[in-house]
């Protein structure tokens, strides 16, 4: 089944926001190389502690959402013996990929929106992984799981850490806990539209023509939780 054109329309609007970004890993391309090759990885200590050892069941791990690569190119530290990283951004792909071919690494990269995943690719994931700050960038989250189910072998699991709509609904100036004035409604489940920059990407000068990225604040008690239930941090199992 296709989308709708309005939802390709709106992450494709992100998809050229993140493009622009690319600059910024294009600068960092050979540091973060280099990092990689000297064993350095981009995970946090909490994934992995949860992902363990790769090495004993994880052929393929797919990484969705994969930006400049360098999280992806980390599970292959842990064990995976081959990656597959998606994202929308073309320039972000070509990061990942001149990354990837620097350290001669078992990875290949796909520009595509992630709910249009090849289906070559279907039933060959041992892990599904995705990391902090993506799942906020889609727009239907069920056809986002949908994408997922199909990648996943039989016996295959699903990685979600997420930094969860609560990094933005405080006003991080403000001397104690207090929500913000514009994005603090936790329960709105709002979608945000955003003008360049972004407030984490402030160390790169606007384009001419600003794009525009779209967020969606998906909350705990939300459609994630029903459709996703026990993934925040632990590994989800298919059957």
């Amino acid at each position: 089944m296709r989308r709708s054109d309005d939802l390709t329309a709106l992450h494709a609007e992100t998809g050229a926001a993140w493009d622009e970004t690319a600059a910024n890993y294009e600068r960092d391309l050979a540091e973060d190389t280099a990092f990689l090759r000297e064993g350095g990885s981009t995970l946090l200590a909490p994934e992995r502690r949860i992902l363990g050892d790769l090495s004993a069941w994880c052929g393929r791990a797919i990484h969705l959402q994969c930006s400049g690569g360098n999280d992806a190119l980390s599970l292959l530290q842990l064990g995976a013996k081959e990656i597959v990283g998606v994202d929308i951004s073309p320039r972000m792909i070509g990061v990942a990929r001149r990354k990837g071919e620097a350290l001669e690494a078992p990875a290949s990269w796909v520009c595509s929106d992630v709910l249009e995943t090849p289906h070559e690719l279907d039933g060959t994931a041992d892990l599904v992984y995705t990391g902090r700050g993506a799942l906020p960038w889609i727009i239907d989250i069920n056809a986002w799981a949908q994408v997922v189910a199909r990648l996943l072998k039989s016996g295959g699991k699903l990685f979600v850490f997420e930094g969860h709509p609560l990094d933005w609904v405080w006003d991080t100036n403000a001397p104690e806990y207090r929500l913000d004035a514009a994005h603090g409604d936790y329960f709105s489940n709002a979608l945000n539209d955003q003008r360049w920059p972004m407030p984490f990407l402030d160390r790169q000068e606007p384009p001419a023509e600003a794009p525009r990225s779209r967020e969606h604040q998906w909350t705990l008690g939300d459609d994630l939780a029903r459709r996703l239930p026990h993934t925040f941090s632990l590994l989800m199992r298919k059957p």
